[in-house]
């Protein structure tokens, strides 16, 4: 695909999707409901509405309809997870705090983590009318007698939606709210797309939430009104007598379409072109639909985005089931796409299985667009027996399916329309378009992967890893170098971490699974400074490190080039006695074979991103601390640690030989094995200094002694084996953390999954990994991952009376019985 239309109009790609909907918790299970024609409406009894707060006079009326489209605990905010309080919680608007939510849900969706993310993040949303602010805490004369009173308007006002979630996630690009009724958020799709082609952002949140009061509840049917008599919304059918209330939030993310395909990210579907316009004031009433602006909306998001209406398959209707509505959107898109052909494209609208979001229904309609698109199927459309005759539909472009089908690949990329009709007049529509088929050509991923989870709580770590155990249980297609990144990548760190290192999806669910097991886990130790424990050539160990030298490229070229640089002292290559146990009787090779490995894994370590901020060597590892430190040069380095092995004590014969090296002051401070104490610029320089080492006594014990100085450090064994880290543990020193970069002899762990291990553990410290550098060259994909599950809890402040008093009860008229006829 290309990544521009013919009039030079980049497309948007749609990177992340986050909802909380009528009988889906996330967007996944709002796919499934789709897909198996589920419909998510509750039906509920006079009991649970008057609980709620309903007078009893209206739920018991004949013409009360006792059914609508809620999502249970919406109550319930994880407040601790966004630094508020209780009492801010409380006096929040549930709507903000279940935007909120679902922002970080998208954001996690895309892969990647805001404070890491290389450019600003906009947000657009918008809401149904507060109602929590009049009827609940107005309602509440503690609320009112309180200082929360005077503080109230930012937590609830429409105004501060977008700027709320933008502050709480830390979000530098435009935050605006959006208000056009039922168009609402997919208006703020269009304008987040003309904000990332316009350089406004570079990535952008778009959507909406409704949240009636109280929180569930059911509606009185009204002669002439949008709601249905019998609870069941009907798009295009016979029986269509309106919609049903729909409760919810959804979130879409978006990114320019470069952007996207050069991050790996993970593209649900491409936006080829967006509309709004106004229906003005040549229509029967002000909320009344106006058939030809809906089809110039149509027909521009057509001309945007540079397609025939021939190629489209398939379109996400605004769809209310209402008599006069459905009959003037049909003909509005039959004038829009202005063609014979007959009955090739479909027609649905989610508001049969959820009912009318109001304010988030178009976010609703285009993620079951981009969805059908991902998963190549177009759901059915239920509630539907007999096509209204209204509609002709037989002399339309259209057809409405009962069941799911399969929607495969054709000549043309498979495409959507998705409309939102407002009421006042408010159109928008967007065309959507499958992603493009990504061409994998990097090198295979490394077959050990290091799986890395955080949460603020023990409770939401064990939930965390169950929800991903049950993730990968249910999707076998998912590569774990992908799961692998997305993680290490694209999500925060929060201070409880875990890891894990597995070879393959099955290993990985039955780790998860053990570690969902407990909820009793404490914060790791936060390390400050990573210190780099050299072991020196006592630590030989044939065969060490092979499998690092055959999977990690940064390592085996400099092995490779140290290598070079000892053949001609040696005359052999000393490579045989690193990767194999071959030996040739030549007492130098062994500690040039140990100083190259320490060497390549130590700048192994720092292209991943961990860099030393002190370093100690025993014995001959102190040169390669001394090297690292740019006291002396690698070839130097090299040469004096043959010359150790070839010379012994004799003293001044070696102090001759390091006169002959350029030496310059340390750059990274290390401990010197000599001293026991850190090395001064004038010992580092001093040839006499470096004599010393092959005639006395190692002072190792006295360099921990001198690290456990100062708290935060964690020391880092780089060398074959765990000499120096059971060293650390026999000296029982508070404060000091020893980890192996490799395994010992007898561990019966591979190499590389005791490598990676450590790297985990490092994490677990809070230390910063670059985990793009991890990965090198094989450029594994963001993918789609379980969010963060939030740990809620019920925040809520309710009228004194226990009970509402809604609008128009009062009013002898508000029933269809007693209307006029």
């Amino acid at each position: 695909m290309s990544t521009e239309t013919e009039d030079g109009m980049e497309p948007i790609a749609v990177v992340g999707l986050a909802g909380r909907l009528p009988g889906a918790a996330t967007i996944d299970e709002f796919w499934r409901n789709q897909r198996d024609g589920v419909e998510s409406v509750s039906r509920f009894s006079t009991r649970e509405l008057v609980d709620a707060g309903w007078p009893v006079e209206m739920v018991t009326h004949p013409d009360y309809v006792p059914a609508a489209a809620v999502i249970r605990d919406a109550d319930q905010f994880d407040a601790e997870f966004f630094g508020y309080t209780a009492q801010q919680a409380e006096i929040s608007d549930p709507q903000q705090r279940l935007f909120v939510e679902c922002v970080w849900n998208a954001l996690e969706d895309t892969g990647h983590d805001p404070a890491r993310f290389d450019g600003a993040v906009g947000v657009y949303a918008g809401c149904f009318a507060n109602k929590y602010l009049p009827l609940n805490l107005l309602a509440n004369e503690r609320f009112r007698r309180s200082l929360a009173a005077f503080s109230a308007r930012p937590y609830n006002d429409k105004d501060f939606l977008a700027t709320r979630a933008a502050y709480l996630c830390n979000l530098r690009g435009p935050a605006m709210t959006v208000q056009t009724a039922c168009s609402t958020s997919l208006v703020a799709i269009h304008l987040a797309c003309q904000a990332l082609l316009g350089h406004e952002c570079d990535m952008a949140l778009a959507g909406a939430v409704a949240l009636p009061i109280p929180l569930i509840g059911g509606y009185p049917q009204v002669a002439g009104g949008i709601f249905a008599s019998d609870g069941h919304c009907r798009p295009f059918d016979a029986a269509a007598g309106g919609t049903i209330p729909g409760y919810g939030v959804a979130v879409v993310a978006l990114r320019r379409l470069s952007d996207a395909l050069a991050d790996g990210d993970h593209i649900r579907a491409v936006i080829r072109g967006t509309a709004v316009n106004n229906d003005g004031s040549t229509k029967f009433g002000f909320s009344a639909p106006n058939m030809q602006a809906q089809a110039e909306v149509i027909a521009t998001a057509h001309a945007v985005a540079g397609v025939p209406s021939e190629t489209i398959g398939y379109v996400e209707a605004h769809g209310t089931g209402t008599p006069l509505g459905d009959p003037i959107e049909v003909a509005g898109l039959t004038k829009a796409f202005d063609t014979r052909e007959r009955g090739f494209c479909a027609l649905g609208s989610a508001k049969a299985n959820v009912g009318h979001l109001d304010a988030a229904a178009g976010a609703v309609g285009f993620a079951r667009a981009v969805l059908a698109l991902e998963h190549e199927e177009i759901p059915p459309s239920i509630n539907f027996a007999t096509p209204n005759p209204a509609l002709a539909l037989d002399r339309t472009p259209f057809y409405v399916p009962t069941t799911a089908r399969s929607w495969a690949r054709g000549a043309t990329p498979r495409r959507a329309g998705v409309s939102a009709f407002g009421v006042g007049g408010t159109n928008a529509h967007v065309v959507l378009e499958e992603a493009p088929v990504r061409q994998n050509t990097a090198p295979p991923a490394r077959g050990t992967q290091v799986i890395v989870l955080s949460a603020r709580t023990g409770k939401a770590l064990a939930d965390a890893a169950a929800n991903l155990a049950g993730h990968l249980d249910r999707h076998d297609e998912v590569d774990i170098a992908d799961v692998a990144y997305t993680l290490q990548a694209g999500r925060a760190a929060f201070p409880l971490r875990r890891h894990l290192v597995c070879h393959d999806r099955t290993e990985a669910v039955a780790a998860l699974r053990a570690l969902a097991r407990t909820t009793d886990v404490a914060g790791g130790a936060k390390a400050r400074q990573v210190i780099f424990m050299f072991p020196g050539s006592a630590s030989y160990r044939p065969g060490a490190a092979a499998e690092i030298y055959r999977s990690e490229p940064v390592f085996a070229e400099q092995v490779d080039h140290c290598a070079e640089l000892v053949r001609p002292l040696l005359g052999y290559d000393v490579r045989p006695l690193l990767f194999s146990s071959a030996q040739n009787g030549d007492g130098r090779g062994v500690p040039a074979a140990v100083f190259i490995l320490q060497w390549a894994l130590a700048r192994l370590w720092q292209s991943w991103g961990v860099e030393p901020a002190a370093m100690i060597g025993v014995g001959d590892g102190e040169y390669v601390a001394a090297c690292l430190a740019g006291v002396i040069g690698l070839a130097d380095a090299l040469d004096v640690t043959i010359a150790r092995a070839d010379l012994g004590a004799r003293a001044a014969e070696f102090a001759d030989r390091v006169a002959r090296y350029e030496l310059k002051p340390p750059e990274v401070p290390y401990l010197s094995d000599v001293t026991g104490t850190w090395i001064s610029p004038e010992e580092a320089v001093e040839p006499v200094h470096w004599a010393r080492g092959p005639r006395e006594p190692s002072r190792f014990a006295d360099g921990l002694r001198e690290l456990a100085g100062e708290p935060g450090r964690i020391l880092l064994e780089v060398g074959p084996g765990s000499t120096l880290t059971e060293a650390v543990a026999r000296q029982e020193i508070a404060g000091l953390v020893a980890l192996s970069a490799l395994p010992a002899a007898a561990a019966g762990r591979s190499d590389l999954a005791h490598l990676l291990d450590t790297v985990g553990r490092l994490w677990q410290s809070t230390v910063e990994i670059d985990w793009d550098a991890l990965h090198g060259t094989s450029r594994p994909r963001r993918v789609s991952l379980p969010g963060y599950p939030f740990q809620r809890r019920r925040y809520w402040l309710g009228p004194d009376s226990g009970s509402y008093q809604p609008l128009g009860l009062e009013e002898a008229s508000w029933t269809s019985r007693s209307l006029p006829s």
